[in-house]
C-alpha cells in the first residue's frame, strides 16, 4: 500500500509540471525576472518642488531665466541671483539646470523665449526687468515666475497684490523713489533749470517711473522738462543729440533702452559739457556722472532666495514681492571733470564709492 502511495504521487507531480508548461506555452514568449518586492518605487517628478527632502536632493531642477538685453546693470542682477540660488542650496551642475536667454531687446523673441521654456516644461522661470517679464507670464501662465528689476508690477499687469499674488507670479520691484534722483541734481547742479528726460516710451517701467512720476515732480520743483525718445539702442544716439544746447542736465532712470546704449549718451555728454545723472549705480561705473540708487545684488540676492523658496514647495501666494531697502550714493570724479561740474563737498562726504 505504501508503494502505491508514492506511485500515486509522483503520478501528480508529473501531471503538475505538464499544466504548468501548457500554461507557460500559452502565454507565449520570453519570461523575466521580476524585480524583488523590496526594491523602492521610483521618485516622482514635476513642475513643482518635491515633496520630501531626499526627492528634492535628487532632483536637478530645470531653471529657465531671461532678461531683455544686456547692460551691466542687469548682468550683476542675473549673476546676484545666481549667488542668491546658491545661498540657499541650489546650485548649477549639482541641483539646479539653468537655461539662459536673452531677447535681445527683441519683444517678439522674448515671446519665443517664454514658448520655449513652456515647450521645455522648465519648473521655475525668472525674468530679469519688464518687458521680459510680461512676455513670460503670458506664455507660462501655469509656471511659477520670479521676476527682477520691474519698476511697476502691479501697473505693468503681472500681478493685482503684491502682498499676496493671487497668480503664478512675484519677485522684487525696483520702483525707485525718484525724490531721491531729483534731490541729488538740485544738490549737484544748484543752478540747472532744464532736464532733459530720455527714455524708450514703449517701455511700461519707464511710463511709470518717467512719464507718471519723474516729470510731475520735476515740474514741480521749478525744472523745465524736456523729453527725448529712443524706441532702440540705435536710435538713443540721435535722442540725445537733440537735448545739445536744450539742457543743462540729462537725466536717466532705469530704462533699459537708454542704458543699453549709455556709451552713446555719455559720448555727446561729454562733448557738449551736459552732466548726466543716473539711477542705477553700475552706470556711474561706465562714465555717468553720479546716482543714488538701489543695490543691484540685493535685489538679485532676494529674488534668488524667492525661486529657492519656490523649488522647494513654498506657494507663490505666499511670497510677497519685495524690494531694495539699502540705496548708496556713487560718484564719478573723472565723470564729472569731463561734464564740466565740481561737485560738492557735502556730497562726497555720503558717497558709498567714489571713481577718480
Amino acid at each position: 500500500m505504501g508503494t502505491s502511495r508514492r506511485r500515486s504521487s509522483v503520478c501528480a507531480l508529473v501531471l503538475m509540471a505538464i499544466m504548468l508548461a501548457v500554461m507557460l506555452g500559452a502565454c507565449g514568449g520570453t519570461t523575466t525576472t521580476a524585480a524583488p518586492s523590496t526594491t523602492a518605487p521610483p521618485a516622482t517628478t514635476g513642475s513643482t518642488a518635491a515633496s520630501t527632502t531626499a526627492t528634492t536632493e535628487a532632483k536637478v531642477f530645470k531653471i529657465g531665466m531671461t532678461q531683455i538685453v544686456s547692460h551691466p546693470t542687469l548682468d550683476v542682477a542675473r549673476e546676484a541671483i545666481i549667488e542668491g540660488l546658491k545661498m540657499e542650496g541650489f546650485e548649477e551642475g549639482k541641483n539646479i539646470e539653468i537655461d539662459f536667454q536673452n531677447a535681445q531687446g527683441d519683444m517678439s523673441i522674448a515671446t519665443s523665449i517664454g514658448q520655449k521654456f513652456a515647450n521645455d516644461k522648465k519648473d521655475i522661470v525668472i525674468s530679469i526687468t519688464t518687458p521680459v517679464s510680461q512676455a513670460m507670464a503670458k506664455t507660462n501662465p501655469d509656471r511659477p515666475i520670479v521676476f527682477c528689476l520691474v519698476t511697476d508690477p502691479v501697473g505693468s499687469g503681472l500681478l493685482k497684490n503684491p502682498d499676496a499674488p493671487e497668480g503664478n507670479v512675484t519677485g522684487v520691484h525696483d520702483f525707485y523713489e525718484i525724490d531721491n534722483h531729483l534731490n541729488l541734481i538740485k544738490e549737484l547742479l544748484p543752478n540747472a533749470k532744464t532736464i532733459g528726460l530720455l527714455y524708450n516710451a514703449g517701455e511700461a517701467n519707464s511710463i511709470a517711473l518717467v512719464v507718471n512720476s519723474e516729470k510731475p515732480k520735476a515740474e514741480a520743483m521749478g525744472f523745465k522738462v524736456v523729453e527725448a525718445t529712443a524706441s532702440n539702442s540705435s536710435e538713443v544716439l540721435a535722442a540725445v543729440q537733440s537735448l545739445v544746447g536744450r539742457v543743462d542736465v540729462i537725466s536717466i532712470t532705469t530704462d533699459n533702452t537708454i542704458v543699453s546704449g549709455l556709451e552713446a549718451v555719455l559720448k555727446v555728454a561729454d562733448e557738449n559739457d551736459i552732466p548726466v545723472v543716473v539711477c542705477d549705480v553700475d552706470s556711474v561705473e561706465r562714465g555717468a556722472l553720479a546716482a543714488y540708487g538701489m543695490n543691484n545684488v540685493s535685489m538679485g540676492n532676494k529674488a534668488g532666495a524667492m525661486a529657492a523658496a519656490i523649488l522647494r514647495g513654498t506657494p507663490v501666494s505666499e511670497i510677497p514681492v519685495d524690494t531694495a531697502t539699502d540705496y548708496e550714493l556713487m560718484i564719478n570724479l573723472k565723470a564729472a571733470a569731463a561734464q564740466g561740474v565740481t561737485v560738492p563737498e557735502a556730497l562726497l562726504a555720503k558717497a558709498v564709492k567714489i571713481i577718480e
